[in-house]
């Protein structure tokens, strides 16, 4: 994908409404990752926060016994590694390619230039870290008080808020596996099927390869 086709889709995606300058990309580099590469490792303090222009980066976290969990599977065009560079703080995750990659690096002076010159910018960001912050949130309360049925449709609801892609008729796609799903309520993959079956019944998702339709109720 061509770097600035990729960098707007980013800005559309995350920063609707924040106008691009037309000399930004030069400050934006482009990196190639091959299969397993790991971008930057858990403990790491980052000099640039990222965006998936193709490809599939693996966030994952590795316990003190070894126990390796993977947090996201994050696919074009979403940000991450956004906390640990604004704040400053190691990466709590280790992020790995999938497959040949190829992602957006957006450095301090990137950052600088944006968060400095770019109206609307800091207000976009904040917006961005706020949705994802409730996002959480709103698992992490599934996850100790509800049960599978509320924390597969809070799932499906966050990763549509996220990922999704006005489809028509009230549709919005959505980029995510089946797996990741599974991950983001805290079920089983088995389950999780169950799950998108019932969900599928009842209108309100269309299963594809890789990535499906869903509707609000």
């Amino acid at each position: 994908m061509p770097h600035d086709s990729a960098l707007q889709r980013v800005f559309a995606t995350h920063f609707p409404g924040v106008a691009l300058p037309a000399d930004i990309a030069a400050g934006i580099a482009g990196r190639r990752l091959a299969d397993g590469r790991s971008l930057f490792v858990q403990g790491q303090k980052t000099a640039a926060f990222y965006a998936v222009a193709a490809g599939e980066i693996e966030t994952r976290f590795t316990a003190a016994d070894g126990t390796v969990s993977v947090i996201e599977n994050v696919g074009p065009p979403r940000l991450f590694g956004l906390a640990a560079f604004a704040a400053g703080q190691p990466s709590e995750y280790e992020a790995i390619a999938r497959g040949a990659t190829e992602v957006l690096v957006f450095g301090r002076e990137a950052y600088t230039r944006l968060m400095d010159e770019v109206p609307g910018f800091a207000r976009a960001l904040l917006a961005e870290f706020a949705r994802r912050y409730d996002g959480t949130l709103r698992l992490l309360q599934a996850a100790r008080h509800q049960g599978a049925a509320e924390r597969f449709a809070l799932a499906l609801a966050q990763l549509a808020r996220e990922r999704g892609r006005a489809a028509g008729d009230g549709w919005v796609e959505v980029q995510a596996t089946q797996s990741e799903l599974a991950r983001l309520a805290h079920l089983s993959r088995q389950t999780a099927n169950e799950l998108l079956a019932v969900a599928e019944a009842a209108g309100q998702v269309r299963r594809g390869r890789g990535r499906w339709l869903w509707r609000a109720r």
